[in-house]
């Protein structure tokens, strides 16, 4: 193992975008399994040569350059969803609801009970009314749960 770390001493090793092209190269390969074609073939060996290339490369400024703009690029893509994100990381312990006058997006706590809710927009006063269909998880600890804390 020493003499594997003594090469890739100096090395770039492995990155983001590496990873998305290794990932692509991967499902060529398996779409390749069924459809024979010779373009989809030497595609996914350009893919799996660009891969190993990187991860051999000794101009680590320049393969983290790339890595860079590909990093900004899956920022500005990712942008529009990173609500959608958020929220689906969030969707046990808040309730996003957007105020139909000023546009302004609540993060609200899940309530105890299902059933109908109301709140107040705190920018322009306009009362919300929204379903919620799921209710908080209520942990029970008990004394010998406390003791072990």
């Amino acid at each position: 193992m020493s003499n594997f770390l003594r090469m890739m001493y100096g090395r770039y090793g492995v990155d983001n975008l590496s990873k998305l092209l290794f990932c692509i190269y991967i499902i060529i390969f398996i779409i390749g399994l069924f459809i024979k074609n010779f373009y989809l073939d030497i595609i996914g060996l350009l893919l799996l040569f660009i891969v190993i290339f990187r991860f051999f490369s000794k101009n680590i400024y320049k393969r983290n350059k790339e890595n860079q703009k590909y990093l900004k690029i899956k920022k500005k893509t990712l942008k529009p969803f990173k609500n959608l994100i958020r929220n689906f990381k969030e969707r046990k312990e808040n309730v996003y609801k957007k105020c139909h006058k000023c546009k302004t997006t609540l993060k609200l706590p899940l309530p105890y009970e299902r059933g109908i809710k109301h709140a107040k927009c705190p920018t322009c006063k306009n009362k919300i009314t929204f379903i919620c269909l799921r209710k908080q998880k209520i942990e029970i600890i008990t004394d010998n749960e406390r003791m072990k804390k």
